[in-house]
């Protein structure tokens, strides 16, 4: 009776532990939808930004307004710009917007954006000739504001379910915000 006893512990030990371990197969990837509101306030704590650019302009973003656009698969970013070129004693203040798309990057747990493109820039007071050479500065600052800078940071708790460490894999956008595939770490 003791040895069938003790068996059975055992095999309920074993089977307890082979249970717990293979918890990742059992919860499977997960989507998490992370709303625009949550992705607009990480936006916010990282304006404004001020920038001089090949020591010749000082441009200063500020008011970010983040957009999706699910059907071109990028997001949208407007602001107010402020341009002002050191030597003419004149700032020079307007919008920008600009697109790009998202990549989710798993070991850092975060989703940034590649691939930025100036779509819009209006500067008050500033003809189409000058319009044109902002515009090519702007591309370059907007290429230099996003790079490396997360979009959406994951809190270590957000990558934990039932136990299981999850890692973000995958990212797609919708209206309402973007949609993020979560898998087991293996």
């Amino acid at each position: 009776m003791g040895n069938r006893r003790s068996l059975l512990k055992a095999v309920a030990a074993m089977t307890t532990a082979a249970a717990l371990s293979s918890c990742a197969t059992f919860v499977g990837p997960r989507q998490v939808e992370v709303p625009l509101y949550k992705l607009q306030a990480g936006l916010d704590r990282r304006f404004p930004v001020d920038k001089r650019m090949l020591e010749l302009v000082d441009v200063h973003l500020s008011r970010p307004q983040l957009a999706m656009l699910p059907e071109a698969d990028r997001v949208g970013i407007s602001m107010d710009a402020e341009i002002a070129p050191p030597f003419l004693k004149r700032a020079y203040t307007g919008r920008v917007a600009f697109s790009g798309r998202l990549y989710v990057d798993p070991n850092r747990g975060a989703v940034f954006m590649t691939d930025p493109r100036v779509d819009r820039f209006a500067l008050d007071g500033v003809d189409a000739s000058s319009s044109r050479q902002f515009t090519k500065i702007a591309n370059v600052v907007m290429d230099e504001v996003v790079r490396d800078v997360p979009v959406y940071s994951f809190r270590m708790e957000d990558l934990r379910y039932a136990g299981v460490q999850f890692v973000p894999t995958r990212i797609a956008t919708s209206s309402s915000g973007l949609v993020v595939t979560l898998e087991p770490v293996k």
